[in-house]
């Protein structure tokens, strides 16, 4: 074993040792997607009097702290985004209508004099015109009351609890301690309404939360006049039960927020969706993982079980680095994470189809050295098409937020990982493989003193698909018109993500029609109502965005006609927030297609690279416009699917156009049809096995993925097929025609 084997050996050892170690020892974050919960996302407005900048949104944020760990959630997530968003992130909470109560009410506590009865024709809720100080508000009962301003803040409060008077047979009520000059302000409130005799309604002291009167009660007979409560406690007395108290308690020691808040987003998973889609996915992996490496093992025998083995090591290397990093694996993450295991095997494939061509061209081949050139000839295609999908990963972990961006970082690990498995874990097993005796006398065994099933077939038919580039471009108009076709006749149904509006998804008791669902709710006010069935006991309900006591009407609408509806996800997003994520994610996807033009132009000829993005542009319209035609939801997830889709074409088109620029290098002069042609022929065998991996991998996800992964895999699925159709038929024509109308004929690039 020479030096450079033995450092490589060390390497992979203390990072499969350091990644066994953190993952037994420190666990990953879930997303509440998967282990359910609720999320809100609360945007801070400002008042006359405040700014909703950053520092009256970090004050907001305590707050907000102090009340989220009175409701006693377990390990609640406060961040701050931006300048006036906070992102909320409450685990086990299934409830996101007292959640959002809580939190987003200001709490504003006052206490004033009650100076009267207003007049009928004083206006509730307003300042008097002829006495600005004082304002009429409804008591309990609804009768309207004259208060005066405010004599004390909840700034004066020192603590309030909620509790239980069983023997005075109060019920629930909520005691208030003042403190400081709140003792005193409380004395002299109380004792100037005990100068007015008892039944004057100016005997009475108004309690108000956020512009409401919760409490007004008559002061006790035995308080004296001018003297007052001294001992600087009250009751908040009501109709409440222990939640209300609690909450009202809660609200009291919390404080006021400094300035209003509006929830724009509210997304609320169950723990059964979140348990369903973690077995999903885990199954989804094993089992295309499972096929994926027993068809590498067929086509490349021991290289392929070796490869196999390094697969296994990605995805605990994979694994660790999302949980040292701290990363929150999401339900779109974990499909980035299985899906990563196909771009893991690309590199491989790479390499192994190298190393034939190495030990086929050769007089004296030897498997080691055929091998050694394979990674060295193979390294440059797979830095650019892994550098082209971390591009769009990047894009999307800056560019994107929520569910995709999660998608982004752990597409991002995956491919970092997936490049050192490939390049150093699998080659130090292969290395040492081929240097044993029993392997090089039996060279066949490795799989690589072999061309393949692919090779040979193109080698006997050798196709000359680039003599009529122009027909293989009218082909890919063809299919950009049908496509195109159908987003103009059907027209592109943006989820909510972009649009705004609310979610809801149910498990009912038995198979529901979606149409009888759709009636219903237009007779019951919801006409705009898009019911569409989830499997066979799912259902899920589309909307404007709803109140939530137009939510518990949809609800029970839906419940009359199933019998049982369990709401297992929730999903409701502000018009302005849907306007802002539909903005940003045509600013990604223009990112994405102008970062892949920029790069692909520097590492080859801006020829090269206009093919490329011309691909990619053939690749997304022909996925939307089949989305389109299937009536099937644009949302984030989607778009994650969308940016993959673009990763792969790339590493299609950067691993054909890296074999044009090399055989340019090696035959001067030869025409670039010609050599296109060549370079299909060579590359064509790493497309289809690569491919059919990756197959295996969707496949497995749309099948047993369930609901929630079935349309990214679907998505993932069209965007291979077109993907791989571009890259050669699309891609490579554009770059000939190009190629042609320039001055310069030289097809080569730079290195």
């Amino acid at each position: 074993m020479n030096r450079s084997v033995r450092v490589r050996a060390l390497l992979a050892l203390a990072v499969i040792a350091l990644s066994l170690y953190i993952a037994v020892t420190v666990p990953v974050r879930l997303g509440l997607d998967l282990r359910g919960g609720t999320q809100l996302v609360l945007q801070t407005r400002s008042t006359p009097t405040t700014d909703a900048d950053s520092e009256a949104t970090d004050r907001t944020l305590e707050v907000l702290r102090g009340r989220i760990d009175g409701l006693g959630v377990a390990e609640p997530t406060l961040v701050r985004s931006g300048d006036n968003r906070i992102i909320v992130e409450l685990p086990g909470v299934q409830d996101p209508k007292r959640a959002a109560d809580v939190l987003g009410r200001t709490a504003q506590l006052t206490f004033h004099p009650v100076l009267g009865i207003a007049d009928s024709t004083d206006d509730a809720s307003r300042p008097l015109p002829k006495r600005p100080r004082e304002h009429v508000l409804p008591d309990e009962s609804g009768t309207p009351l004259r208060l005066g301003a405010a004599a004390l803040t909840g700034e004066d409060v020192k603590e309030a609890a909620a509790r239980f008077d069983q023997q005075g047979g109060a019920g629930w009520h909520v005691t208030v301690d003042f403190e400081g000059d709140g003792r005193n302000g409380w004395a002299r409130l109380t004792g100037e309404a005990a100068c007015h005799p008892a039944g004057d309604p100016a005997r009475r002291v108004a309690i108000v939360l956020d512009d409401k009167v919760i409490s007004s009660p008559q002061v006790d007979p035995s308080v004296a006049c001018r003297t007052g409560i001294r001992d600087g406690a009250t009751q908040i007395t009501g109709s409440f039960g222990p939640e209300e108290a609690r909450e009202l308690s809660l609200l009291v020691n919390g404080g006021a927020l400094p300035v209003p808040v509006e929830t724009v987003e509210q997304r609320t998973v169950g723990p059964t969706l979140g348990a369903q889609a973690i077995t999903a996915s885990a199954w989804a992996a094993a089992i295309g993982t499972a096929l994926t490496s027993l068809f590498i093992i067929g086509v490349y025998r021991l290289m392929g079980v070796l490869a196999a083995v390094g697969l296994a090591c990605y995805g605990l290397v994979s694994y660790a680095a999302l949980a040292a990093l701290g990363a929150t694996l999401t339900l779109p993450g974990l499909a980035g994470f299985v899906l990563a295991i196909g771009m893991a095997v690309d590199a491989n494939v790479l390499v192994f189809e190298r190393a034939r061509e190495e030990y086929t061209a050769r007089r004296r081949p030897s498997t080691r050295s055929a091998l050694a050139a394979g990674f060295r000839n193979a390294f440059s295609a797979i830095a650019d098409s892994n550098i082209t999908t971390l591009i769009a990963a990047g894009l999307l972990s800056f560019l994107a937020s929520g569910p995709v961006r999660g998608f982004g970082v752990t597409l991002g690990i995956g491919v970092l990982a997936s490049m050192f498995s490939a390049l150093v874990i699998t080659r130090v097993l292969a290395e040492v493989a081929v240097s044993r005796p029993r392997v090089r006398r039996r060279p066949r065994l490795t799989g690589i003193a072999t061309t393949g099933a692919v090779r040979d077939r193109l080698t006997r038919r050798d196709p000359r698909l680039m003599r009529r580039p122009r027909h293989w471009m009218a082909v890919s108009a063809a299919a950009l018109v049908l496509a195109g076709s159908g987003i103009a006749v059907r027209g592109i149904d943006l989820g909510v993500e972009f649009t705004g509006g609310r979610l809801i998804e149910y498990a009912t008791a038995g198979p529901v029609e979606p149409d009888r669902v759709r009636t219903a709710l237009a007779d019951a006010g919801f006409p705009r109502a898009v019911v569409q069935s989830s499997g066979e006991t799912g259902l899920t309900v589309r909307t404007d965005p709803l109140t939530n006591a137009e939510e518990t009407e949809v609800t029970g609408t839906v419940r009359d006609l199933a019998g049982r509806a369990d709401k297992v996800r929730d999903e409701l997003i502000g018009p302005s927030l849907g306007e802002e994520l539909r903005r940003g994610a045509l600013i990604a996807l223009a990112v994405a297609l102008g970062a892949q033009f920029v790069y692909l132009a520097a590492r080859f000829r801006w020829v090269f690279g206009t093919a490329a993005v011309v691909a990619l542009a053939h690749d997304v319209v022909i996925l939307v416009g089949v989305f389109a035609w299937l009536g099937r939801p644009v949302d984030g997830v989607f778009l994650a699917a969308l940016l993959t889709v673009i990763g792969y074409s790339v590493n299609d088109s950067v691993v054909l156009f890296d074999r044009v620029r090399e055989l340019t290098h090696q035959t001067p002069g030869v025409p670039l049809p010609d050599i296109t042609d060549q370079a299909i022929v060579q590359t064509l065998p790493r497309t289809v096995n690569t491919g059919i991996g990756a197959a295996f991998i969707l496949t497995a996800l749309a099948v047993l993925g369930g609901s929630s992964l079935t349309d990214f895999a679907l998505a993932l699925l069209i965007g291979l097929v077109v993907g791989t159709y571009s890259s050669v038929l699309t891609a490579a024509p554009v770059a000939i025609r190009l190629h042609d109308r320039t001055p310069s004929r030289q097809p080569s690039g730079r290195t």
